[in-house]
């Protein structure tokens, strides 16, 4: 089964929100196994607006988001094994990666990793559709050929990251660009290399973005955009939606968007 033909397994909102480039993923974190707090993002996430939420590779977690949200469900792991129950609990797609978590730790994940990553999860999950992360500190023409290498091997969807590598200096919308800059560089050239290789994978933004730069990433060649610690790290939930409203007008909408 080719790539193309996985992504129409996809639920119908999310296949419609990638071809008009407008996808917008709320992120809880590859690590945050709070229910509660899971709880939370996800029903924000669903009064928002949002398209999809990720959340840490757990089939309870998977079962509550979806409950509270209505939305579908994408599970985040390093772990390929971890995959299966997650699917089986409802996900909709599952991603390696982002790696953001693991940075502060020492942890780095290198091209080869990932690739190997990517096989052993197609190899357990023929027709379940992949998203995978390409890290951030390795220079951009090798992001560029990660990610051709990904999508050969099976990967169905490419993200960007490098909000954690960013270090803004400026305050308000500048700091806010500067902050983004990392990963809306590594979607601009992902984004080109795929469609020079003739490659169909949708390119999704991520790490470090805001309402001031959704619509840059869009911009830059990217599908789809995903949020986590702009929405995560609050701790009021009217706060949370606020932000994924914002984040969702930010985006285009489909009358705006040539099909």
């Amino acid at each position: 089964m080719v790539a193309k033909s996985r992504l129409a397994l996809l639920p119908s909102s999310l296949q419609a929100a990638l071809v008009e480039r407008r996808l917008l993923k709320v992120i809880a974190g590859l690590t945050n196994f709070d229910a509660a707090a899971v709880e939370r993002i996800s029903r924000a996430a669903g009064q928002g607006g949002a398209d999809l939420i990720d959340v840490a590779c757990d089939p309870a977690l998977v079962r509550l988001a979806a409950e509270v949200s209505g939305l579908p469900i994408c599970v985040s792991a390093v772990d390929p094994e971890l995959f299966p129950a997650a699917v089986a609990a409802g996900a909709a797609l599952v991603e390696i990666g982002n790696y953001d978590a693991f940075y502060p730790l020492g942890r780095v994940f290198d091209a080869a990793e990932v690739l190997e990553l990517t096989r052993r999860t197609r190899a357990l999950l023929p027709e379940v559709v992949l998203s995978v992360t390409v890290p951030h500190v390795l220079p951009l023409d090798q992001q560029e050929q990660l990610a051709l290498d990904l999508v050969a091997a099976g990967a169905d969807l490419i993200q960007t990251e490098g909000g954690t590598s960013a270090k803004p200096f400026s305050a308000g919308s500048l700091g806010l660009i500067e902050k983004a800059a990392p990963t809306l560089a590594a979607a601009h050239s992902i984004s080109r290399a795929l469609q020079s290789a003739g490659a169909t994978a949708p390119v999704l933004c991520a790490s470090g973005l805001s309402a001031v730069t959704v619509p840059m990433a869009i911009a830059a060649g990217a599908a789809g955009v995903g949020v986590g610690s702009a929405i995560n790290r609050l701790q009021d939930e009217l706060a949370m939606v606020a932000v994924v409203r914002g984040l969702r007008e930010a985006l285009p909408n489909r009358a705006s968007v040539a099909v």
